[in-house]
């Protein structure tokens, strides 16, 4: 064991006296020494940010939601901070999803007569092969919308209107 030992000791000193730090067997030398290159700058942008990214490109979406059928009940609750709109309403057919209040552009000329009402639209988007009718049971559909104290500041009047009918709120 010692002679092997002795023999790989000795040759391995034997092998560094002899420039193994220039020769092409030491992987140390595979790939030369750096270099300074010239960068492009760009002036303006950051460098670490990709300009164009398949996650920074939004995909334009395009609205598949319907008003939904009929409206059954609008609920108000008042809360310490303003106050919660609860609705319920009827789909056509089973599998409606993603349930919303849209709020409603006001109509007519003139914004004082129509500031006191807050109306909303019950929209649901309806999954693309066709589905069953089935009750009305499950075609049942609640969604709510939370406002605080000052989005009900002037508010006299809440509406939600679906496809055939229309719910409204009064303020007492």
């Amino acid at each position: 064991m010692r002679k092997p030992l002795m023999l790989l000791l000795t040759t391995s000193l034997f092998l560094t006296a002899c420039g193994w730090r220039e020769a092409r067997l030491n992987p140390r030398n595979w790939f030369g020494k750096g270099q300074t290159v010239a960068v492009e700058t760009v002036t303006g942008t950051n460098p670490l940010i990709p300009q164009k990214s398949a996650l920074r490109r939004k995909k334009k979406t395009v609205d598949t939601s319907v008003a939904i059928a009929t409206i059954t009940e609008l609920r108000i609750d008042q809360t310490p901070t303003g106050a919660i709109i609860l609705a319920t309403g009827i789909a056509t057919r089973q599998g409606a999803f993603n349930a919303e209040l849209v709020a409603d552009e006001p109509e007519g000329d003139d914004p004082d007569a129509t500031s006191n009402v807050l109306s909303y639209t019950f929209r649901v988007t309806y999954p693309g092969p066709l589905t069953a009718a089935g009750t009305a049971h499950t075609r049942t559909i609640s969604v709510a919308q939370s406002l605080s104290n000052l989005d009900l500041r002037n508010i006299r009047l809440i509406r939600v209107q679906g496809a055939q009918n229309a719910i409204e709120s009064r303020r007492r």
